[in-house]
């Protein structure tokens, strides 16, 4: 089998998750403001963090999706996690998700790890495509997207069940040749 990659920014190390870290996500993860746009209640046990990585995990060894931890160099300790999940080998595509403890939102960490994680998309998995599923309401993520090269693809009515209702979705892309031609601006 092969073993999780390991990613480097110049402040963050992004690395695989494991039951260790379940404290860490528990933390921000029983926060309402983190869960306000994530298609999870928040947490209200430990053993829904555990339950969580073990599930990304999974995804990773059935070769459908990657999920890093984000820990601040020299620090082991996850801040967040950023990843690929419905990635469809056969498309070259993926979908990218993350999230990111209170304490560090606007201080450019996620800019800095989707920078490197669309790199190793693109790069080493030789996807053509990036595709983000935002809340229409969520103007963090939008501004993120926007600020690492996404474009916005369109407006999706009632496209997820989300918390007992349905919930509208704004749809960005990025494909391989608009990466190509902004890396050097990243």
């Amino acid at each position: 089998m092969q073993l999780f990659p390991q990613l480097e920014t110049e402040r963050f190390i992004l690395r695989n998750l494991s039951f260790e870290d379940a404290d860490d996500l528990f933390d921000y993860f029983s926060n309402d403001e983190v869960t306000k746009y994530y298609d999870l209640e928040s947490f209200v046990e430990v053993r829904q963090a555990k339950e969580l990585i073990q599930r990304w995990n999974s995804r990773y060894l059935e070769n459908k999706g990657f999920r890093w931890a984000i820990t601040v160099k020299p620090d082991n300790r996850v801040i967040g996690t950023c990843g690929f999940h419905n990635w469809v080998k056969k498309y070259y595509k993926a979908e990218i998700g993350y999230e990111l403890h209170p304490t560090y939102w606007r201080q450019g960490v996620m800019t800095e790890v989707i920078q490197e994680i669309m790199r190793f998309g693109f790069e080493d998995l030789g996807l053509n495509r990036i595709e983000a599923f935002i809340d229409p309401d969520n103007m963090g993520s939008r501004y993120l997207l926007e600020k690492t090269g996404f474009y916005e693809e369109g407006y999706l009515k009632d496209y997820f069940f989300e918390k007992n209702q349905f919930v509208d979705a704004v749809i960005f892309a990025l494909l391989k040749k608009q990466y190509d031609q902004k890396k050097d601006k990243f």
